[in-house]
């Protein structure tokens, strides 16, 4: 029953994104070195997941599409990149560790949701 509250799947959506981006964000540094290569990053939070939950689609048979209620985001090359290297390389480091900040900082808003929402329901059920 209370597995299926929306607070909760956003606050997991969010720290999956956050998972997500900070992958990107660790390929980015680990290749700041390799000629040609473009910075990676992942769409924000608050576009896919407009995106994916402004009209959720009800599904009727398990063979829908989306049925299983999947959140997925697509790693992509970053648009906001313009510099780039002699040799092609389009990672700066400075601005992959803002990035690194950025993803922290949306962790932990995602782990604070996570815990108001379980002491509000603790609170409700008399336990808290």
């Amino acid at each position: 029953m209370f597995e299926k509250l929306e607070v909760f799947q956003m606050a997991q959506s969010m720290a999956r994104q956050a998972s997500l981006r900070e992958g990107a964000i660790a390929t980015n540094i680990a290749n700041a070195d390799t000629p040609g290569y473009r910075a990676r990053d992942v769409a924000s939070f608050a576009d896919t997941y407009q995106t994916e939950h402004v009209t959720p689609m009800r599904a009727t048979r398990p063979g829908h599409i989306g049925s299983d209620g999947s959140y997925t985001v697509s790693v992509g090359e970053d648009p906001d990149s313009d510099s780039t290297s002699p040799d092609g390389n389009g990672v700066a480091i400075e601005d992959e560790m803002v990035k690194a900040v950025e993803v922290k900082r949306q962790h932990d808003l995602a782990l604070a949701i996570y815990k108001s929402s379980l002491n509000v329901l603790r609170s409700s059920l008399g336990k808290g």
